[in-house]
């Protein structure tokens, strides 16, 4: 049986026992990333990193521990990582589960921290002053499962996904209040609209260039898929449809974050580490990561990308 390339290609990584490497399927690949371009390790020793975000004011990363409840902030020249909040995502005094911290991160027009918390089951802002407030927390009077991750519009509506992974028993929650994993937009008012509700693990959420494609990472092992939908003028979804599939890919991970970048190019992560699809949604390559990769986030000028991928941080170098 002849193979296909991609997995002819991941095999030849693995026998080598390579870890990290960046495998090219397609030339378009070589005008993203160079031809040189290595995967650097900026630092590690977390538990799940995730949510990254670039904070263009104070030029560090932010991003997320989840089971650590924490969030660290990384400047470059360091080899470690700096608490920035904690706790982050849940802030009870009794136990929680294991996932209980801050997911996705994303920085407003005003600049604002704007947080995914798992534990406390909301979205929530960072004020100038440092405190925190509670963006929203339910859809018509029933708390949220655990919202997951974040994309805001230039409009400053937010689109976020609600995963149970974030509950102590995951979608077996006892105390859970919503029968169904959603895809919401708020605006500043607070009011969550459901867009989405037929997906049975939505996870990474970000928008086209031209806000008019909303794309969501589903991380459901029968149907591992990147979903499209059309956004409307008053910024519903229309009918959805696969973008890529990615259930044929070999390597750890499914589909999680996903950042699109200003030329409509798809960075998502997925089985290998991260995937680079073309606005056609062609595979171009992936950056194999060697382990279960969670999420990703543009630096300066879109001129590099951080990726979180389970006990580390990641960068590489972009055109």
């Amino acid at each position: 049986m002849k193979l296909p390339l991609l997995t002819v290609s991941f095999l030849l990584l693995t026998r080598l026992g390579a870890q990290e490497s960046i495998e090219r399927l397609d030339p378009q690949l070589d005008a993203i990333v160079a031809a040189d371009a290595a995967i650097e390790t900026l630092c590690k020793g977390f538990q799940w990193s995730e949510g990254p975000v670039w904070d263009e004011k104070e030029q560090r990363l932010l991003f997320s521990d989840v089971p650590r409840n924490t969030i660290y902030e990384w400047r470059e020249g360091l080899t470690e990582a700096a608490v920035f909040m904690k706790p982050s995502g849940y802030t009870g005094v009794a136990a929680y589960g294991r996932e209980g911290g801050s997911n996705g991160l994303a920085f407003d027009a005003k600049g604002q921290l704007v947080l995914c918390e798992h534990g406390d089951r909301r979205l929530s802002y960072l004020t100038p002053n440092g405190g925190k407030r509670t963006l929203t927390d339910h859809y018509q009077g029933k708390r949220f499962n655990s919202p997951n991750d974040l994309a805001i519009a230039k409009n400053g509506t937010i689109y976020f996904t609600d995963p149970p992974y974030g509950l102590p028993s995951k979608d077996q929650e006892k105390f859970r209040e919503l029968d169904f994993h959603g895809v919401y937009r708020v605006g500043t008012d607070g009011v969550a609209e459901l867009l989405v509700r037929d997906l049975d693990r939505p996870n990474g959420v970000a928008l086209s260039p031209d806000e008019k494609i909303l794309y969501v990472a589903q991380s459901h092992a029968p149907k591992p898929v990147i979903m499209a939908y059309p956004l409307q003028a008053d910024g519903k979804t229309g009918e959805g449809k696969v973008f890529f599939d990615t259930k044929g890919l070999k390597g750890p991970g499914s589909p999680d974050g996903i950042k699109v970048n200003a030329k409509g190019i798809v960075f998502s992560t997925g089985p290998g580490g991260v995937l680079i699809l073309s606005p056609e949604g062609k595979l171009l390559g992936r950056i194999v990561c060697g382990r279960p990769t969670a999420n990703v986030a543009f630096g300066p000028d879109q001129k590099s990308l951080f990726i979180t991928s389970q006990d580390r941080l990641l960068r590489v170098t972009l055109r």
